[in-house]
């Protein structure tokens, strides 16, 4: 039970990582490679939407290290479609929050529903095969 705590912490970090920096990368005037990055007027101008970045990464990081908890504790192969959740998480965190203004679909809401379906599948134990053994 405490490999999926830590399976389930590093999908909701990893969530609330893709969640901040997405709302970072927007909140910048423009997001190009460039000497301005090294600017401490650029810096200080765009710092909440660095910072939103900043915690994304973070987030990021601690999920990473969630993840290896998770591992110790649980089969690679039961716990590796725990990470499809995040992509659950995100499309409807997306929709339903607000301040990302972004539409749900018939067809992506299908997928969501193949995603969770899929995660269902995978995680159902293995029945022993029964039938007589041919010799």
């Amino acid at each position: 039970m405490k490999g999926y705590f830590w399976g389930i912490g590093s999908v909701l970090l990893a969530t609330a990582a893709q969640l901040c920096l997405k709302i970072g990368v927007v909140g910048l005037p423009s997001f190009e490679l460039g000497w301005h990055w090294l600017q401490i007027d650029w810096l200080l101008a765009n710092k909440m939407a660095l910072g939103s970045i900043f915690i994304g990464l973070i987030f990021y990081v601690l999920s990473m290290l969630c993840w290896l908890l998770a591992l110790r504790y649980i089969p690679l192969n039961k716990a590796y479609p725990l990470i499809s959740l995040s992509y659950v998480f995100v499309y409807l965190l997306a929709v339903f929050l607000p301040w990302f203004n972004e539409t749900a679909s018939g067809l992506k809401t299908l997928g969501i529903i193949f995603i969770l379906f899929g995660i269902w599948l995978i995680s159902q134990p293995v029945k022993p095969d029964k039938s007589p053994a041919i010799k």
